[in-house]
């Protein structure tokens, strides 16, 4: 079995180069990589990454808690991590937190105990003083879609109140007065913040926020029908529906479809998110952009900076949403 010193030799160069190699070093010029590569694989050396944590005290692999492992939103998030850590010569472990507070915990613990050098955490049922308890600890995390005041360093946010402020001001300035709105599940701090942001909408245009033309959904396209066929039994009339994800608004465009209504002619909507099929079906929605892709790899970033010492990256914290303006919200028929 080939050794680190054989390849020393085979290369021409000697082990301390070829241990800058295995560990990615940037003062290794490309020549000399590409020697001790080549004699790598001649050889069939691979290297002990049990010794090469033991000697670094680092694992080289980066934990990242989830909500969810399905659907169009997260996968998208998941490809930037592993793409920008692998870049960066580093592996990636994924939990999944389900949005269920001990299923977090655990996912937090299963993590550490894996020996990650860091945490990416997605999380939405453990509370504030949790996840600033656990930034004291010894091992980093870096949160994406949450903000923390008293961690907002380690903050990789949307400002999603904005996001539900466009949503309905887009409906409005078409002249909708009478709105439903699609909810996600209000225990989650972004479905919070973007129904904030829909009552500044209405406040701005001095109209009421109408409690009857609400329904608490789910994210999905099932909780999106489930909101629809609700909202056309009350006995209030409305014109334009947002919805806080896309995955609800097709699903509640859906249902409008299967009983013949015309949209947008009869119905306008606005979803949130831009993830990709929306923009397929017919009508094309119009959505807000939030760009969870772009915040996953700022947050694979900032580990790669601030805890493997990488000084090339720049990492940005926050991001703006912006309205994707397509086919499914038109003014309301007179």
């Amino acid at each position: 079995m080939a050794t680190i010193y054989d390849v020393s030799v085979l290369a021409g160069v000697s082990l301390a180069t070829v241990s800058r190699v295995m560990n990615n070093n940037t003062k290794v010029s490309e020549k000399t990589k590409q020697k001790v590569l080549s004699a790598m694989d001649q050889l069939g050396y691979r290297p002990n990454t049990i010794a090469q944590s033991l000697a670094s005290s680092r694992s080289n692999s980066v934990g990242v808690l989830v909500s969810q492992l399905d659907g169009p939103f997260y996968g998208p998030m998941m490809t930037e991590i592993e793409t920008a850590l692998r870049a960066g010569n580093k592996h990636v472990i994924i939990a999944a937190g389900h949005s269920d507070e001990s299923q977090e915990r655990d996912g937090v613990d299963f993590l550490i105990s894996r020996g990650c050098d860091a945490l990416i955490l997605d999380v939405e049922a453990v509370d504030d003083e949790y996840l600033i308890k656990l930034h004291q600890g010894n091992t980093p995390i870096v949160l994406i879609n949450r903000y923390i005041d008293e961690i907002s360093e380690r903050c990789v946010y949307l400002d999603n109140e904005l996001g539900g402020y466009l949503a309905t001001k887009h409906v409005l300035q078409h002249g909708h007065k009478q709105l439903a709105y699609i909810s996600g599940p209000m225990f989650k701090l972004d479905s919070k913040d973007r129904l904030l942001g829909h009552k500044r909408a209405l406040t701005e245009f001095n109209l009421a926020f109408e409690q009857e033309l609400f329904y608490e959904g789910n994210y999905k396209e099932q909780g999106g029908s489930q909101a629809m066929d609700a909202l056309l039994k009350v006995n209030k009339p409305f014109t334009a529906v947002v919805c806080a994800n896309d995955q609800m608004a097709s699903g509640a465009i859906a249902v409008c479809l299967e009983k013949g209504m015309s949209i947008p002619e009869e119905l306008s909507f606005v979803g949130y998110d831009n993830i990709p099929f929306p923009q397929y079906i017919s009508p094309k929605l119009t959505t807000v952009n939030n760009p969870i892709h772009e915040m996953g790899k700022m947050a694979a970033l900032w580990v790669l900076k601030h805890v493997y010492n990488d000084p090339k990256p720049i990492v940005e914290n926050t991001f703006s949403p912006n309205l994707i303006v397509r086919d499914s919200a038109t003014k309301p028929i007179s």
